[in-house]
């Protein structure tokens, strides 16, 4: 059973965790469609791509515009014929204490977090049905396991994620529709670069492995989910944290 030839979307794909699983997903021979806000990346992806041609395409998406992400979701169906892979990837953080968050911010997180990988899980879940195949991969976080102390609004949204993964998963197998999760601990990434090197260190005391993660074990993770190798595996956690959770 080879992927070749297979068609995925991968949301906020134009940097970090997410451009790794696109690279990740071109090479094993699919046409990816990257999903972004941020269409200002779109212009130096091919190169740090290794120029894919017509394998890589690019597309403009605030996940939060549902009726948008239907749309694209019906375009790439419709032009390259078939669906197989979502990659709910697309995620932001807006940290803060519990007494001291603002109401715009727990809307938003759980708005982008969650509320996008719905959208987009029931705008393909149309055609993989119809297909009668298909692999969805959203990205949930260590935060959603376990919680994390000033990330109320984000382990919130990343632990709904789990529960959509699982519902999901169960409604959708009769199908031969998977869906499953990755559950990223500490990556070293845009995000972690930026935190205070107290926080940095607090943090690698609680990772067994001693290490932060890369881009690349987030991304390996997602493209076996999305894989033929995953056939029988559905409504699974894949946690990869260096042994955080266990």
């Amino acid at each position: 059973m080879s992927d070749e030839g297979k068609v995925a979307i991968v949301t906020g794909g134009a940097r970090g965790i997410g451009l790794q699983i696109v690279r990740e997903l071109l090479d094993m021979g699919m046409t990816v469609v990257a999903a972004d806000v941020r269409d200002d990346l779109f212009a130096a992806m091919p190169e740090a791509l290794g120029n894919p041609g017509e394998k890589l395409i690019c597309r403009k998406l605030d996940v939060t515009d549902g009726e948008a992400f239907t749309a694209l979701v019906d375009e790439v169906a419709d032009k390259q014929g078939r669906l197989d892979v979502l990659v709910n990837n697309a995620g932001i953080t807006r940290d803060g204490l519990l007494l001291r968050m603002e109401d715009k911010d727990w809307e938003l997180v759980l708005k982008v977090n969650l509320t996008g990988a719905f959208h987009g899980t029931r705008a393909a879940a149309k055609h993989m049905v119809r297909q009668r195949s298909g692999a969805i991969v959203n990205m949930a976080s260590y935060s959603g396991l376990e919680g994390n102390r000033g990330q109320a609004n984000y382990a919130a949204s990343k632990a709904g994620l789990l529960g959509l993964t699982k519902t999901t998963a169960k409604e959708l197998a009769g199908k031969s529709v998977r869906c499953n999760a990755v559950a990223p601990g500490f990556i070293q990434t845009e995000m972690t670069d930026v935190l205070p090197q107290q926080a940095k260190e607090m943090a690698m005391a609680q990772i067994p492995l001693k290490r932060f993660g890369q881009p690349a074990d987030v991304a390996k993770a997602v493209a076996f989910l999305a894989s033929e190798a995953s056939a029988y595996v559905t409504g699974q956690v894949l946690c990869v944290d260096g042994g955080m959770h266990t």
